[in-house]
């Protein structure tokens, strides 16, 4: 029988580390074993460290190491957030450089996907593997309409507006989403709350990135395996973006959860990470055999 790595913390344990890089004092947790090639997760619209799910978290980190952290301005990170994708993309490889591991896997989801696609284009040197979950390409269509941005930028964030955003209105659905936040919840050692300053960045960000120009031979250069996630019913992002980002990358892979909304990979975490787990295994088989 095959013995499980050893795990040094996990989300509920991992303590809250700095590093400098680029002018700012980066916050961040590394979870699971320390050997191997570490999975960087960008997390999504006004998100900190402790948004992400622990059974994701956890799961993620059961055969590699997993390092969340809290990009410029975000939480205890020093500066200001851009209002930019192009700037968080380079503040957040200033952040892989400082944590000095070589190439790494990305996980990118909702605005931290668009960070992924621009340090994929901008710095593919640092990326190995990337999973891009609830994103889009440049020139996406139908972000963020009105009901979705009065949620969204609702201060301060409530369960209410959360469940309205990431899950679907069906029972399943808001059940699901009910036992994720409870679950987001667990952790006693909590950072600041994003501040209003973060809102209104990462909504010009998101802004600007839809009003870009499509650029699809941009995406075409972007040579790593992808897995592109989401799920049928993404208020926030529209899944046909998912389908359109698929589509555009040369050696993609998409899937696409049953009645599932933009927090699909928390609605289905044990499934989604079952299926990083194996799109990274067989990243790594197809190595093995080009040596």
């Amino acid at each position: 029988m095959k013995s499980s790595p050893a795990v040094l913390d996990t989300h509920q344990s991992a303590p809250t580390q700095f590093v400098e890089a680029n002018g700012i004092r980066f916050a961040y947790r590394r979870i699971g074993p320390s050997l191997g090639v570490p999975l960087v997760l960008l997390q999504h619209f006004r998100g900190n460290m402790d948004n992400w799910d622990p059974l994701v978290v956890d799961g993620l980190a059961y055969e590699r190491p997993v390092i969340l952290f809290d990009n410029r301005g975000i939480s205890r990170s020093t500066g200001e957030t851009p209002d930019n994708v192009a700037a968080m993309a380079e503040d957040a490889a200033a952040f892989i450089d400082a944590l000095d591991e070589g190439t790494v896997d990305l996980l990118g989801f909702s605005i931290g996907g668009m960070v992924a696609q621009e340090i994929l284009l901008k710095r593919p040197e640092l990326v190995r593997n990337a999973i891009l979950v609830g994103t889009g390409p440049r020139g996406s269509v139908d972000m963020f309409p009105p009901a979705v941005e009065t949620a969204a930028t609702r201060f301060p964030s409530d369960a209410e507006s959360l469940l309205f955003l990431f899950f679907t209105p069906t029972a399943t659905s808001q059940t699901a989403g009910k036992h994720y936040v409870e679950r987001m919840m667990l952790r006693t050692e909590r950072e600041p709350a994003t501040s209003e300053q973060v809102i209104h960045a990462h909504l010009a960000a998101i802004r600007e990135w839809a009003n870009a120009p499509a650029d699809s031979s941009a995406l075409r250069r972007i040579t790593q395996p992808v897995l592109v996630v989401n799920g049928s019913h993404d208020i926030m992002i529209p899944t046909a973006n998912s389908y359109a980002l698929s589509q555009q990358l040369p050696n993609a892979e998409l899937i696409v959860y049953p009645d599932a909304g933009h927090g699909s990979l928390f609605q289905y975490a044990e499934r989604f990470t079952g299926d990083v787990a194996r799109f990274l295994a067989g990243d790594a088989a197809e190595a093995r055999q080009r040596k």
